[in-house]
């Protein structure tokens, strides 16, 4: 049993997978709530629902437009990052993209690189992917700056890598950035709701993410913000009746955009994901941040003890300036991942992995027993190997 009375785990004591999935205390409670009372909107033979329902998206929207410090209607919902940057990609004007190059680095989200190499061609781009060096876990922002001159039309950054938790400075990046003219979007999933990102100070063209990880949302939802001097140079190809100002305005051959970022939406928007994540984001707006942040550095630094002792090499930077919220190390090849992830469910301990690097994060609920479970595992697998 743990300190509150509950069968180890249930807790959320071992829970280390804020990379993939964020908990919180009480979460499956206010979803069930949440979820309970958009069924009983939507099913009432009355005319309430679509005010309900386009409140919760808005808050859903306010929510994360305060988290980011974003201009006002600069923000709004997406399914995911892919389509996120999807939407983007095809508003821009040609001469952002014809004949120029796409930068990306190689440890970006797979997701990202499956849709630029997929759009390249028709938009008419080439695709330039920063490799890893050689036995590097992670892209260097030094050679990102390397291959980024004027012909980049625009370059997506990813802030923290899922594979190596590596953050990378994003200030010089984007100054560099602005001294080639590209556009430059920031891809924040991994850190979001984690560590501060100021919209308006960071001066990013654009801003991917999801509501999935350390926000501790639902699937479905995404967002995209746009800086409002990229908006109006924007003109999206996905549209519908609310990419306009007036949505009600069905003249069919009088469509006009948005002056905003609304006209980024097309049609009757999908509410679900937000009406499941707007308890989430109110919990998350309520925290003591810089008290969360230093926990979790705590929690990391053991981490990465035990992987020492343990002789399992590091596959995150060691520095916090340079680290998102995880610790990945790679284990050795006489140590098979499932063997080590089958341990840590034994005692309650939530890990995940990709190949041979074992991933940590731990976050809200993690507590200073499960960190202990964590490292007991890691270290007798080690002597067991």
């Amino acid at each position: 049993m743990s300190a509150t009375g509950n069968p180890i785990g249930e807790d959320g004591s071992g829970y280390l997978l804020y990379h993939s999935i964020g908990q919180y205390p009480g979460k499956a409670e206010a979803m069930v709530v949440a979820l309970t009372e958009f069924a009983r909107c939507w099913g009432a033979a009355n005319d309430a629902q679509w005010g309900y329902a386009l409140g919760q998206r808005q808050r859903f929207i306010d929510l994360w437009g305060q988290l980011l410090n974003a201009p006002a209607a600069s923000l709004t919902t997406t399914e995911n990052v892919t389509t996120a940057l999807a939407a983007l990609i095809m508003a821009l004007p040609r001469e952002n993209l014809e004949g120029r190059v796409v930068l990306v680095a190689g440890d970006c989200f797979p997701s990202l690189h499956f849709l630029l190499s997929g759009m390249a061609e028709q938009y008419g781009f080439s695709l330039r992917t920063v490799a890893l060096r050689e036995g590097a876990s992670w892209v260097e922002d030094e050679d990102v700056i390397a291959a980024w001159g004027p012909e980049v039309g625009l370059a997506l950054l990813t802030w923290v890598s899922s594979t190596s938790s590596h953050s990378c400075n994003l200030e010089a990046l984007i100054a560099h950035g602005r001294e080639q003219g590209s556009v430059i979007g920031v891809d924040i999933t991994q850190a979001a709701g984690l560590i501060g990102y100021d919209s308006q100070a960071i001066g990013a063209d654009f801003v991917v993410s999801t509501s999935l990880k350390w926000m501790c949302g639902s699937p479905g939802g995404g967002i995209l913000q746009v800086m409002p001097d990229v908006i109006a140079h924007c003109q999206p190809s996905l549209r519908g009746w609310f990419s306009q100002d007036n949505i009600f305005s069905w003249d069919i051959n009088a469509f006009s955009y948005a002056p905003d970022i609304r006209r980024f939406d097309n049609g009757t928007p999908a509410v679900m994901a937000c009406v499941a994540s707007v308890p989430a984001l109110e919990w998350h707006a309520a925290q003591d941040w810089d008290a969360e942040l230093a926990r979790n550095r705590s929690y990391c630094d053991q981490i990465m003890a035990a992987a020492d002792e343990a002789g399992f090499a590091l596959a995150s930077p060691r520095n916090p300036d340079e680290r998102g919220g995880s610790v990945m190390m790679r284990l050795p090849d006489r140590i098979e991942p499932g063997r080590v992830l089958e341990a840590l469910r034994s005692q309650a301990v939530f890990a995940d992995a990709r190949g041979p690097i074992l991933r940590c994060s731990p976050g809200f609920m993690t507590t200073q027993a499960g960190i202990s479970r964590l490292t007991s595992v890691l270290i007798k697998c080690a002597n067991s190997g």
